[in-house]
C-alpha cells in the first residue's frame, strides 16, 4: 500500500481502541463520569475508600461492605521492610517516581499471588497495592528530608492517614477534605497515556504489577503525570513573595505569561486533548485550593494563579486543567514538589487496576500496524 493512501493518526488522537464501562467525558455535561456518576458529585459526597471501591466493582459499597474494605486497607499500611531496604539503597537524588516505580516492581516480585492473573487473585493485589503505596510516597518524602519513617495509624481513614505518615502530625480537617478530593480527581480518566500502558502490558497476559509499573513509568513524563509539578516550577519562577498582595502577585504572573507566550515556552498546566470546553474536574480543584489559601493564610498563590490563567486565557482561549490548581494545593499542604506525580500514582492505581482487570475480561492482544517509511528493500554486495 503506498503510505501517501495511508492516514496516521500520531498519537493515536481520535482512535477509539476498545471499549471501557469504567469512565467517560459526557460531552453534552462536559462532566468526567466514574461508572456512570460525574466526578464533582463523588467528591462532593464521596470518600476515596468509596470511590477506589466503586472502580473496581462497578457499585458504591454499602456500608457493611465500605467496612469491611477499610479494614483490609488498614491492615496493609505498613511499609514492608524489603521495600524500605531498596528505597534506603537509592541515592535520594533518585527522582521519586522512579523509587514509586521500584517499590511496586519490588511489591510484585515478592506478592505470595505474583503469578496468579485471575481477577481474585488481582483484587487482592490491587488492594494490597492500594493501602501500601501512600507508605512509599510519604516515607520518600521524609527519607529525602532526613527524617524517619512514621508508622501508620489505623484509627485514621485513608487521607488522614497519608498525610499523618508524611508529615508526623495530625492534619486540619479541611486539609483532609481537600487532599481527598485531590486524590479522588486523579483516580481514573480513560485511555491516558498511562493506563494505556498499563492495558497494552496487560494484553500481553503479563501480571498486574508489571502493568503498574509500566504504567508509573508513563506517568512519570512531564506531558502526563510530570505537568503539576511543572505548575510548581512556573510558580517559583515568578517568584512566590508571601508579603505580596493579591493584585501585585497577579500582575507580575500575567507579565510573565506574556512573555513566555512571546517567546513561544510550553507552559504546563493548561490544554487537554479531551476537554474541548475545559477540564470538568477543575472547579472541584479550584475549590479545595481556595480552601487552603484562606486555611494557611496565602492571598499571594491565588494571586499568581489567576495572573497566569488570565492572561493565557486572554492569549489563547486555553484553559487549565486540573493539575493546575493541584500543584499549588499540593505545595500549601507541605509536600516537596517532586512528590506531586507520585501523589498522582497512589491515587491512579485505583483507575489502572479497574483497566488492568477489563482488560483481561476480555482480552485481545493490543498490537497496531506502522507504515514504514525508510530507504527501500537493498541488499549487501
Amino acid at each position: 500500500m503506498n503510505n501517501a493512501t495511508i492516514e496516521v493518526r500520531k498519537g493515536l488522537a481520535g482512535v477509539v481502541v476498545d471499549f471501557t464501562a469504567i469512565s467517560k467525558v459526557n460531552p453534552e455535561t462536559n462532566s468526567l463520569l466514574y461508572r456512570g456518576y460525574p466526578v464533582q458529585e463523588l467528591a462532593a459526597q464521596c470518600s476515596f475508600e468509596e470511590v477506589a471501591y466503586l472502580l473496581w466493582n462497578d457499585e458504591l459499597p454499602t456500608q457493611e461492605q465500605l467496612a469491611a474494605f477499610a479494614e483490609q486497607e488498614r491492615a496493609g499500611r505498613a511499609l514492608d521492610p524489603v521495600v524500605r531496604r531498596v528505597m534506603d539503597a537509592l541515592p535520594i537524588t533518585t527522582h521519586p517516581m522512579d523509587v514509586c516505580r521500584t517499590a511496586a516492581s519490588v511489591m510484585g516480585a515478592q506478592h505470595p499471588l505474583a503469578e496468579d492473573s485471575s481477577r481474585e487473585a488481582n483484587m487482592v493485589k490491587t488492594a494490597d497495592l492500594f493501602a501500601a503505596m501512600p507508605a512509599v510516597v510519604a516515607y520518600e518524602q521524609r527519607r529525602r528530608r532526613g527524617q524517619d519513617l512514621v508508622e501508620p495509624r489505623s484509627d485514621l481513614g485513608y487521607s488522614a492517614n497519608f498525610l499523618w505518615m508524611s508529615f508526623g502530625e495530625e492534619a486540619a480537617p479541611e486539609v483532609v477534605e481537600a487532599f481527598d478530593v485531590s486524590m479522588i480527581l486523579y483516580a481514573e480518566h480513560s485511555f491516558n497515556a498511562s493506563t494505556f500502558t498499563g492495558r497494552v502490558i496487560t494484553s500481553t497476559l503479563s501480571d498486574l504489577h508489571s502493568a503498574v509499573t509500566g504504567a508509573i513509568g508513563a506517568l512519570k513524563g512531564p506531558l502526563h503525570g510530570g505537568a503539576n509539578e511543572a505548575v510548581m516550577h512556573t510558580f517559583d519562577e515568578i517568584g512566590i513573595r508571601s508579603e505580596e498582595s493579591l493584585d501585585e502577585a497577579a500582575a507580575r504572573a500575567k507579565a510573565w505569561m506574556e512573555d513566555a507566550l512571546s517567546e513561544k515556552k510550553k507552559v504546563m498546566g493548561f490544554g487537554h486533548r479531551v476537554y474541548k470546553q475545559g477540564d470538568s474536574r477543575v472547579p472541584t480543584m479550584k475549590a479545595a485550593l481556595d480552601k487552603m489559601i484562606a486555611h494557611y493564610g496565602r492571598p499571594e498563590l491565588l494571586g499568581l494563579y489567576n495572573g497566569l490563567q488570565s492572561a493565557m486565557d486572554e492569549a489563547k482561549g486555553i484553559k487549565p486543567n486540573l493539575d493546575y490548581p493541584a500543584g499549588p494545593t499540593y505545595h500549601l499542604m507541605g509536600f516537596d514538589t517532586e512528590m506531586f506525580t507520585p501523589l498522582f500514582v497512589a491515587s491512579r492505581i485505583t483507575g489502572w487496576a479497574a483497566h488492568i482487570m477489563e482488560q483481561l475480561g476480555s482480552n485481545s492482544l493490543i498490537r497496531p500496524l506502522s507504515s514504514y517509511s525508510g530507504v527501500e528493500e537493498r541488499h549487501l554486495r
